[in-house]
This record gives structure tokens, C-alpha cells and sequence, in this order.
């Protein structure tokens, strides 16, 4: 059985390592009512600066999981492990090489038991991730939608992370993503700046992921929680009704 601890996730607030949060509003996002807090990041994450970021969210009862990008930085305590994969990459070793090194050194030390596998669609080409990666991120809808099915019904991945890093994204193409997948969760991330746009994603994605906005606008970031939770309400109201 494959581990479920992110199927409840609504809101999650993504932290990085490699940036700086004070201790006032490490409470704040904390205490808010997120469902999780993913730790990950594009660059800068180390072992040290992700093991001194998990023991200041331990302190809280919220969830924690790290997004585990390189085998260098894998931390144990954290409550689920994602294992992302680029399905528009150029380079093959973000599709699978880099995670064959890693079991090749590390496989007999993973706990299988918290560990899911995250397929990455970068759809923002000026983000970080799209150029470390060397995402083809210009890709039109229909790649898009064809990419989510590779990962969903071929690879039967079990999360699918739409990334916009950066700017908020096309939400009829999310609309059209989550329409054609069959067993995925849905994450969706990028350019979410208030309640607003946290509620669209959230009126389509599984579960919305909140980074950036936590360390330019902290009260938006903040007000997404009850936004995004308000959302979920009403599309469940409204399927129930149909």
C-alpha cells in the first residue's frame, strides 16, 4: 500500500532551507491552520540548513514532510518524503537519473513507508526550477494535459505537482489536467499573492501550495488558509449538489 499522509492536504505552506524566516512568523505559519508545511527548494538546500529548519517546525504540532531533491540533503524525522521527478526535462537525469544514484547508495536506508514519488510539470520557463532542470516549459495545452496522463494512467505516479514558480498560472489548463486524471493528487504552485488567486487553484487542484508569498506579504499568505479551506466548501457543496 502506498503511503497516503498528504491525501487530506488542502493548503500547504512550502518553506526553503536556503531562506530566512524569523521566529514570530514561523509561529504564525505554523499555528495557521495550513494542513502541512512542505520543506524544499531549487537551490541552496543543505543538510544542515534543512535539518535547523525542521527542528524549528517540530517545536509545532503541524505536519512536515521534505521534498527530497538530493540524497546529500535527506534529513530523517520528517513526517512523508516526496520524491520529485521533471516530466518536461531536457536532461534525463531530473526524470530518473538522479534517482538511480541515489538508490544505487541510499536505497537499503529509505523509509519506503513515508516516501512518494512527485511528478514535476514546470510550466513557468523564467522560474528557477525550468532552468536548472531545462524544463520545456513552452509546451501548448494539449502537451501539457498529455504530460499529466503519462505520469497519471502510464506511470500511475502518485502526485502530480503543476508548477508555475514565479506567476500564477493558466487555471482553464488546470481545469483541463485535473479533468483527465485518474488516480493523482493534484498540486498546484506559483504566483499565488492573496486569497483570490489561492482560491482558484483551489477550486481545481487537490491541494494549494503557498512559498513565495510567505516571505514578501505574510498576512496575505496568511489569509490564503481560510481562502483556500472556504473554496474546498463550496465545490464540495456544489458536486454534492449535482
Amino acid at each position: 500500500m502506498r503511503p497516503s499522509f498528504y491525501s487530506g492536504w488542502k493548503h500547504v505552506f512550502k518553506l526553503d532551507p536556503d531562506r530566512e524566516i524569523g521566529d514570530d512568523a514561523l509561529e504564525a505559519i505554523c499555528a495557521s491552520g495550513t494542513d502541512a508545511i512542505l520543506v524544499g527548494g531549487s537551490s541552496g538546500v543543505t543538510f544542515d540548513n534543512t535539518v535547523e529548519l525542521m527542528s524549528r517546525i517540530r517545536r509545532y504540532e503541524v505536519p512536515c514532510a521534505f521534498e527530497l531533491s538530493d540524497p546529500a540533503c535527506a534529513v530523517p524525522g520528517f513526517d512523508g518524503y516526496f520524491i520529485p521527478s521533471v516530466l518536461n526535462t531536457k536532461r534525463s537525469e531530473w526524470l530518473i537519473g538522479h534517482h538511480v544514484d541515489a538508490l544505487r547508495d541510499y536505497g537499503h536506508l529509505m523509509p519506503w513507508e513515508s516516501i512518494v514519488g512527485e511528478a514535476y510539470l514546470v510550466l513557468n520557463p523564467d522560474s528557477t526550477v525550468a532552468r536548472l532542470t531545462e524544463a520545456d516549459a513552452r509546451i501548448g495545452s494539449d502537451a501539457a494535459v498529455a504530460y499529466a496522463q503519462v505520469a497519471d494512467r502510464l506511470w500511475n505516479v502518485p502526485v502530480l505537482y503543476v508548477e508555475y514558480s514565479g506567476t500564477f498560472g493558466d487555471m482553464e489548463l488546470l481545469s483541463r489536467i485535473r479533468a483527465s486524471l485518474k488516480q493523482a493528487h493534484l498540486f498546484y504552485g506559483g504566483g499565488i499573492d492573496g486569497p483570490d488567486k489561492a482560491a482558484q487553484a483551489a477550486r481545481r487542484a487537490d491541494t494549494v501550495v503557498v512559498g513565495n508569498l510567505i516571505y514578501d506579504q505574510l498576512a496575505a499568505a496568511l489569509a490564503t488558509v481560510h481562502a483556500v479551506n472556504q473554496a474546498v466548501k463550496e465545490k464540495d457543496y456544489v458536486l454534492r449538489k449535482r
